[in-house]
């Protein structure tokens, strides 16, 4: 493994080897597992690379995240302490940043909590389409000195290119709005967007628009599945 003053390396979980391989190929940087044991009581035992560049990367998403975050952070600091100069978090998932308000007195404002945590940590961070309302900037909810939130739409609508015949894209809620255009626009395609009440976390009713579906491959779009309940009823 290389790891002069002028290369780089990005590292990866277990969970996610075989993309985070690939973006270190692309990357050209080396690439190493950060490989993890998990104790019986719960507990994580973190381990990277002896010696470290002074460049690196790491690469993990964070759905399930509460345990993924505190060997991430474990992870960041390992670094630190064996090299690292300049630290970047790709998180193709990024987690916590649908709480960015107290919606009721005494609620975390997890967004900003994490987004703290992380920027005392990294120096860059790399995801796609992170979950933002109410705050419009990346920057804003994970104050670090270089923030880059990439859009997955063109990979997505390039996917659906010659899969399907016609498809028609649905939104499956009004947030959804944005990606679904974006999607059917680049392949000029039809889509809509239904409407959505929310009465718990699993308890939803979606309302399509009044048209005709039968027939047509159907694609739904949305940002994030949490529990899928959104996309279930949706495609009843």
């Amino acid at each position: 493994m290389a790891t002069g003053p002028n290369t780089g390396i990005l590292l990866g979980f277990a969970e996610s080897l075989d993309p985070a391989c690939a973006l270190a190929r692309a990357a050209g940087l080396d690439f190493a597992e950060i490989e993890v044991h998990h104790f019986p009581d719960g507990e994580s035992r973190v381990s990277l690379p002896a010696s470290l560049p002074g460049r690196v990367v790491i690469c993990r998403s964070l759905d399930q995240p509460n345990q993924k975050l505190l060997e991430l952070l474990l992870a960041a600091a390992t670094a630190r302490e064996l090299g690292a100069g300049h630290l970047t978090l790709v998180a193709p998932y990024l987690c916590y940043m649908r709480q960015d308000k107290a919606f009721h007195p005494g609620e975390a404002v997890s967004q900003r909590v994490v987004g703290k945590l992380l920027a005392d940590n990294f120096d860059a961070l790399i995801t796609v389409d992170p979950h933002l309302h109410r705050v419009s900037r990346l920057e804003d909810a994970i104050p670090v000195k270089s923030a880059r939130a990439l859009a997955a739409t063109e990979a997505m609508a390039a996917y659906l290119e010659g899969q399907l015949d016609k498809p028609l894209l649905i939104g499956p809620d009004e947030e959804s709005q944005q990606w679904v255009a974006a999607i059917a626009a680049r392949n000029r395609l039809e889509y809509c967007v239904a409407r959505k009440q929310r009465y718990g976390d699993a308890d939803i009713k979606v309302t399509l628009p009044d048209r005709t579906y039968r027939g047509r491959h159907l694609v739904l779009v949305d940002d994030i599945a949490s529990t899928g309940s959104t996309l279930e009823v949706a495609s009843r």
